[in-house]
Formats: C-alpha cells, structure tokens, sequence
C-alpha cells in the first residue's frame, strides 16, 4: 500500500516502509535518553495523518543543536503523540562551505522553493533583502509573518535531506542598511555578485583558504538597478555570472551553490 507525503510542492507517493526508515522530526527542546517527549501538533499530525506511523515504529529526532536521537512511538492517537527516546548519533551532514544566501525577496511561491533547495544544497544561513525592483513589498507586520514562515520551510528541508543544525533565515533588510552593516572589507569571507554583466566565471576565482565564508548576493526579477550594483561593489563584492544565458532568480542561486559544492565543497 502507498502512502503520500504532502507539502507545499505537491504530494509524492511512497511505500509505507519508507517513510517509516526516513521519519525525522524537529524537536526543538531537550531531548534526553530514556526519557518521552510530546511531539508537537504539527509533527503529530504528520506522523498520524501522513506517514501513518504506528506504536513501535522507529523515529529520528533532532533539536538544531546538532546530532541526533533514534527513538521509537510510544503513543499515537487523536490527542497525543509520545516518543522514547533511545540514543544519541553524533551524525552530521553540513557541508565544508560556510554559504551566506543574501536573497532579494520574490513571490512566495518562488521564495519558499529557493530557501527549501538552498537549505538541501548546504547553506549556512539566508538574508531576504528587498531591493528597488523587488516585486513583493512587506510591511513589518507581513515581514515578521513571513519570516515564521520561511523559518519553517528550513525546518521541514532539514527534516527531510538529513541535517541536524538548522540554518537562520535572518530579519528581512533593506539592501542598503544591509550593505552599511557589512564591512567594506573581510578576509574571512569571499563575496559574490551575480550580475549578467560580469565576465569572470566561478572557476576563474582560487578556493577559498581554511575557513573563509563565502556571501553569495542573488538579485530580484528585474535585477540590481545600476545604483545598487554601484554600491554592492563598493562594498567589496566580486561580480560573476554564469555561462552565457541569463537564468531566473529562482534558478541562479541554485545553480551557484550546486557549482561552489563542485568546486570547493562536498559534492
């Protein structure tokens, strides 16, 4: 018999047996050996509802401080779900690349993909940054909302490709207040424009030494307006592009982080 994982991207079919081999759960509190924990409504709902789990079967938890813990249900019902926990696994599955997505916001639908793929693909951490072109505009109420919400499709990403520390979609930014944070100059981090303008390539620049992060700065829809590109240079910004097309927004950050996991990371 099949059973269906649903999200936001639609519902993907699988036997019920893996489901079970591959159920993890963000537990964001204590976690202790040999003691219960309550799952939350959420998860509790997807091990009943989704994954159709049942008394006995085997679970893997994980509270963002890294590591995990393999525990089995103890109960599962309408009102409560309870797991026990059973050991601790000093498993983890971040890549060598300290990667800072600084991403100008689009439209949900495009937002949620490209923080749920860059959260797979290794990223350390997310910026949104509105820009001059940006299509979407949030009022602080609707910012803070949308941050709750990104901040979950991390979770849910790292729940189903395996990593144990969870990377921060930090507060959305201005891009200019956020390029006045930014010093003009870091040793400690490599920081990439992607603009069509560009003519080095990712290959023409040397790997990163020992623990130099890198910031990768991916425009919106209509791209940077020349101001802004003025200004990200200025702040020590190294204008590449990739290959001789222009790609969407919600494809160049993607591609860029598949490439700098080829070429310096762990694919």
């Amino acid at each position: 018999m099949l059973y269906y994982h649903e999200s936001i991207y639609g519902k993907c079919h699988w036997p019920r047996s893996d489901f079970i081999m591959h159920a993890r759960f963000y537990h964001p509190a204590e976690i202790v050996i040999g003691k219960s924990v309550e799952l939350s409504s959420d998860n509790k709902h997807h091990a009943m509802r989704v994954l159709r789990l049942k008394q006995g079967d085997s679970i893997t938890l994980f509270n963002g401080h890294g590591g995990e813990y393999s525990a089995h249900i103890e109960t599962i019902n309408r009102t409560t779900t309870t797991a026990v926990i059973e050991d601790y696994h000093n498993n983890e599955r971040e890549s060598p690349l300290s990667i800072e997505l600084v991403q100008a916001i689009c439209v949900n639908e495009k937002m949620d993909w490209i923080i749920q793929k860059a959260v797979e693909l290794g990223v350390t951490s997310i910026q949104p940054v509105s820009t001059a072109r940006s299509i979407v505009h949030l009022s602080d109420e609707r910012a803070a909302k949308r941050l709750q919400h990104w901040q979950k499709v991390v979770i849910s990403s790292c729940e189903q490709c395996g990593r144990n520390l969870v990377p921060q979609v930090l507060p959305l930014s201005s891009l200019p207040h956020w390029l006045s944070q930014k010093k003009t100059h870091s040793i400690h981090e490599i920081r990439l424009l992607l603009t069509t303008s560009a003519t080095t390539r990712l290959r023409d620049i040397s790997k990163p030494a020992g623990n130099t992060g890198t910031s990768l700065l991916v425009g919106p829809e209509g791209g940077f307006t020349s101001e802004e590109e003025a200004a990200i240079l200025h702040s020590g910004f190294v204008p590449i592009r990739l290959g001789k097309r222009t790609l969407r927004t919600e494809s160049v950050a993607l591609a860029t982080i598949s490439a700098l996991q080829t070429l310096w990371g762990d694919f």
